[in-house]
């Protein structure tokens, strides 16, 4: 290798130190302040699997996975292989008048899992996957209408956040897409409502909320998914977090017997190192919008269909086949959703345990302990949530286990770690919530004095 080659490495072993400091200067500054704030400015300086490393070199158990990404664990060393390979190969990227080789062969191999669908789009994430949906559903119906669900998240750009009622998100960003609305989830005579009018172009909803871990009723999407065939409105999964094997399915539809029209990918689907987003549909749909020759761009993106990303998703896909990691993540979910349902009677704290395979939610709601209810009421005031804060962060600082609360003003703690998880992880999470949540019963202590701090900080940045 020529000596004038950049040595990537060593750029990041000599400026890590400097990492809080080029990103409040050059970045997002209000991150490094929480990041520090909760105590999480550790230094990660390498992922394997599902471990993280900080600069001391102690060992965290990720469950938190780059928000669903990392669905293999991180560097798996056959997205590596495959990665390196393209780059090795020289071959044409992206010459825009021919067609992807590499991006045939992943929409077939994604179909073969999705056989009721036909056609595939791909985007370079999420919210791209979200933003083609609206297009193609008003294209190919005609109609104005998005329906989404109250309490949903489908992403951050312009049409995807007209899909949210996230008053946090929305502030600030409004007037946004017009001819969206939302009704609430599980709620079969709201959506019927909505789809009634037959001006909605289409559906869109996530099987499991994302935001709380929000599980349907058995009847909730069969029964949506008749409304709109009834009312002539495209049904589309949004299983960007719930796909790709999360759930103990390769689509979380698949608990429910449910054929969307459409399902939306992203996420695991990139293995973590290059961006990639799927839009599946039927031909029906697809045939409208890509009508005619002169139609044959009407849609799309510079970077959607790299050999990268392309070739990031074919191994994504061997690997969870080859690892039967489908079947893993429905069994491990299973076995660490009993041991943490096991706690829900010895505390008082501790409400609910729920989802599939290893997408879980783990909800705390109010006390009914006097010394416990004064504690709770006073956090609860300074900031809705803020409780789920005091198992996060001595989660992370005792435990070495990095989670999230789910959502703003959320009282639930969301568990989505890699699907390579083993029974001594499984054993490693139990004994740390059980500890942590044993001390958030002990009035006074250090978990409190904890909160009390984090309220003192609020009322510090309000001021």
């Amino acid at each position: 290798m020529s000596d004038s080659y950049l040595d990537v490495s060593g750029l990041f072993a000599d400026r890590q130190a400097q990492r809080s400091s080029l990103h409040a200067r050059h970045l997002n500054e209000q991150l490094v302040r929480v990041l520090k704030t909760i105590g999480y400015d550790v230094g990660f300086q390498k992922g394997q699997g599902q471990y993280l490393f900080d600069r001391e070199g102690a060992r965290y158990l990720d469950l938190l996975s780059g928000f669903g990404v990392f669905a293999i664990g991180r560097n798996h060393p056959a997205l590596r292989y495959a990665l390196k390979s393209v780059l090795d190969a020289d071959f044409p990227n992206l010459v825009q008048l021919d067609v992807s080789t590499l991006a045939g062969v992943l929409a077939e191999r994604l179909l073969e899992h999705v056989p009721y669908l036909d056609k595939v789009f791909f985007a370079n994430s999420g919210a791209e996957t979200v933003e083609a949906a609206i297009k193609f559903a008003r294209g190919a119906t005609g109609r104005p209408g998005i329906v989404s669900c109250s309490h949903s998240f489908h992403g951050l750009s312009y049409g995807a956040l007209s899909l949210m009622d996230d008053a946090n998100f929305r502030s600030g960003f409004e007037p946004l897409l017009p001819g969206c609305t939302q009704v609430p989830f599980n709620d079969l005579e709201a959506l019927e409502r909505a789809l009634s009018s037959r001006q909605v172009a289409a559906f869109i909803v996530e099987p499991i909320q994302g935001k709380g871990v929000n599980m349907p009723s058995d009847e909730y999407l069969p029964g949506a998914a008749a409304l709109c065939k009834k009312y002539g409105s495209i049904f589309v999964a949004d299983e960007i977090q719930t796909g790709i094997g999360r759930t103990g399915k390769f689509l979380a539809v698949e608990h429910w017997n449910v054929e969307p029209d459409m399902v939306l990918l992203a996420k695991a689907l990139s293995g973590g190192h290059v961006p990639v987003g799927a839009l599946l549909t039927r031909k029906s749909v697809f045939d409208k919008i890509f009508s005619q020759m002169d139609r044959a761009v009407v849609h799309g993106s510079t970077f959607s269909k790299n050999d990268l990303a392309m070739a990031a998703g074919i191994a994504t896909l061997d690997v969870i086949k080859q690892e039967r990691l489908v079947e893993q993540a429905a069994k491990r979910g299973a076995e660490l959703r009993l041991a943490l349902t096991r706690m829900v009677p010895g505390y008082e704290l501790l409400k609910e345990v729920r989802g599939k395979g290893l997408m879980i939610g783990i909800e705390f709601g109010p006390p009914k302990s006097l010394k416990l209810k004064a504690s709770w009421n006073l956090l609860e005031t300074a900031n809705k949530g803020l409780f789920c804060q005091l198992i996060t962060v001595p989660l992370f600082k005792e435990h070495k286990i990095l989670t999230q609360v789910s959502g703003h003003g959320s009282h639930t703690i969301k568990l989505l770690p890699p699907l390579v998880l083993t029974e001594e992880d499984c054993n490693w999470i139990e004994k740390a919530f059980d500890d942590v949540i044993a001390a958030s019963h002990k009035v006074p202590g250090a978990i409190w004095s904890l909160g009390k701090t984090l309220v003192d900080n609020a009322v510090r940045k309000s001021a």
